[in-house]
């Protein structure tokens, strides 16, 4: 039996995420090319972090196949919880020391080339083609068929075959679905990314001078039947949790005019339609969120944007965001690196999404929230940009707007954008502005977030169902699944992979301190205790010296007038 093993390095672009708990489109894809030339290939999945766990196994596994893909690619770098993105050097040392299978390089690494961090000049996609026979430029699911269909004989297929409509990827997605069973996340709080379509209707002007999504060409949008079966499959496998977030702006799927105009005018009966089908083929799916939303859509299409809030709201689970990339409040940058919408555009965006998204869910977080991107080191970045930065951000403070995050990142310099012909002066800008920037984030995490936690999740709110991920220290890492989701700190050590409820204590910076809600008094250690709201340094000290407490009488009796505090407590 022939054997394809899938090693997924993990990939994170402007439009799709694929660092656990997501699971992004290229394996499934690839996986479902695999099975449609032949259902019996045995295809074997493993992600970088299990390779790191057990390199004999994988290279074992690995040198008995036929075909070796590996998947990577960092556009957008950020930090994650749930797993380290492959390195340069594992993806160079694991094409030395697999020898046997035809050796394939895919995902953005090979469109886009290799960035590791922000405020870097990305590393060109040719320093790989040494260590693998293909280094697909285009679409490496497709090339993966065509090695397939031409008896793995490598040097018939071309590496930048990229798909002309969605036909073969709609068949490869609900044949690849079943991929999904072999994550490690798997019937815990594995998250699917789904596709609706491909670039940015801003491809007509460019797009902006930074981003490699626009680089995908003309946007071609995906059917919703087809998006549909796809969920049917997934839902089929036990998968529960879902983000359309493979799209530049969730609000213009199946825009009007779209090839026409840079903004095209929101379809919210398509949106709609869209949503519904989703629902009917997961009718208990836990989560179902998106990502990107353009506020330049929001500025041009108001009331068709409200529409499309409204009915995102209608259909969707809460704790959404709207991810915006705003990338400066510095008008002159705006102009220079045609991005999307200047500073007064960019507010009444993000106010029109507070205002009708802030009502709180059943989980205790807000229904749809904005989120807002920065990209610091674009041309024409001065000292003032910074200070205008702050002054939008002060702006939304002050005036009750609510924003689930702000994210800030310096530019990754890639090949295909415009900003690859001034690499070398960017380089520079960002030597010289690094001060500017790490004063610019210090007031951002000190000031604006901690404020802004405080207004999103007030202490004493329940957030239900949070996932406990990691240990730190005496304590536990947990979040909830989904979209941007808010990091909590347990000031204890939790059985990990238990879904509990939290009540919010404290605030930090860019994450709460939580404590399980209802909390056993006489199982949790005085250290969590200390944390539950209203609790006072006597009562806590009557209830640790009156332990075991045997019952609700005698622990009201220890409480005395603190009433308030009993709704939090168990026993």
């Amino acid at each position: 039996m022939d054997r394809v093993v899938i090693l997924d390095g993990y990939t994170d672009e402007p439009a799709g995420l694929g660092v656990p708990p997501y699971l992004d489109v290229y394996p499934r894809y690839v996986a479902g090319a695999v099975w449609s030339v032949d259902k019996s290939i045995d295809v074997k999945y493993f992600t970088i972090d299990q390779v790191r766990s057990d390199w004999a196994s994988f290279v074992r596994v690995a040198n008995e196949a036929r075909v070796l893909i590996v998947i990577a690619g960092i556009v957008t770098p950020g930090k994650y919880l749930g797993g380290e993105p492959i390195r340069l050097e594992e993806i160079e040392r694991i094409a030395n020391i697999i020898t046997k299978p035809i050796k394939i390089l895919g995902g953005p690494v090979a469109r886009f080339g290799y960035g590791s961090a922000g405020g870097t000049i990305a590393i060109p996609r040719s320093r790989f083609q040494r260590y693998y026979d293909l280094v697909v430029t285009g679409d490496v699911d497709l090339v993966t068929y065509e090695l397939l269909r031409n008896n793995y004989q490598s040097s018939k297929v071309s590496p930048a075959l990229t798909h002309i409509d969605y036909g073969l990827i709609n068949k490869f997605a609900v044949l690849g679905a079943h991929i999904v069973t072999q994550h490690p996340n798997y019937g815990r709080n594995l998250i699917i990314e789904l596709e609706t379509y491909k670039s940015c209707p801003r491809y007509i002007s460019g797009g902006c001078s930074f981003c490699a999504t626009v680089r995908y060409g003309p946007v071609k949008y995906r059917d919703a039947k087809a998006i549909v079966e796809e969920v049917k499959a997934l839902y089929s496998l036990g998968v529960r949790h879902f983000r359309l977030g493979r799209q530049a702006d969730f609000y213009a799927y199946m825009a009007h005019d779209t090839g026409k105009l840079d903004f095209p005018r929101p379809n919210p009966e398509a949106i709609e339609s869209l949503l519904v089908g989703i629902r009917n083929a997961a009718p208990e799916l836990e989560t179902l969120h998106i990502d990107n939303v353009n506020p330049g859509t929001i500025y041009h299409w108001p009331r068709e944007s409200v529409e499309v809030t409204k009915t995102l709201m209608k259909y969707h689970t809460p704790g959404d965001v709207a991810a915006m990339g705003i990338e400066t409040a510095d008008p002159r940058v705006v102009k220079l690196n045609n991005l999307k919408v200047m500073p007064d555009e960019a507010y009444f965006a993000v106010k029109t999404i507070s205002e009708l998204g802030r009502v709180r869910g059943w989980n205790g977080m807000p229904e749809l929230l904005p989120g807002i991107n920065f990209v610091i080191g674009l041309p024409g970045e001065t000292r003032e940009t910074f200070r205008l930065n702050i002054e939008f951000l002060k702006k939304l403070l002050d005036n009750d707007v609510w924003v689930r995050r702000v994210n800030i990142r310096q530019v990754l310099v890639l090949p295909p954008t415009p900003l690859w012909s001034q690499a070398d002066d960017i380089k520079q800008l960002l030597r010289e502005h690094r001060r500017y920037f790490l004063a610019f984030k210090y007031w951002v995490r000190r000031y604006f977030d901690h404020e802004m936690l405080r207004k999103v999740v007030p202490k004493s709110v329940v957030l239900r169902r949070v996932f406990t991920e990691v240990h730190y220290g005496d304590g536990t890492y947990a979040r909830q699944v989904g979209s941007y989701p808010l990091l909590i700190y347990i000031p204890a050590k939790i059985e990990l992979g238990r879904w509990i409820d939290v009540v919010v204590s404290e605030h930090g910076f860019r994450s709460v301190i939580g404590v399980p809600y209802p909390v056993n008094v006489n199982e949790a250690p005085k250290r969590l205790l200390k944390y539950v709201p209203s609790m006072s340094r006597d009562v806590l000290n009557r209830i640790i010296a009156a332990r075991p407490i045997r019952s609700y009488e005698q622990l009201k009796s220890i409480i005395g007038g603190n009433q308030e505090l009993i709704k939090y407590l168990a026993l």
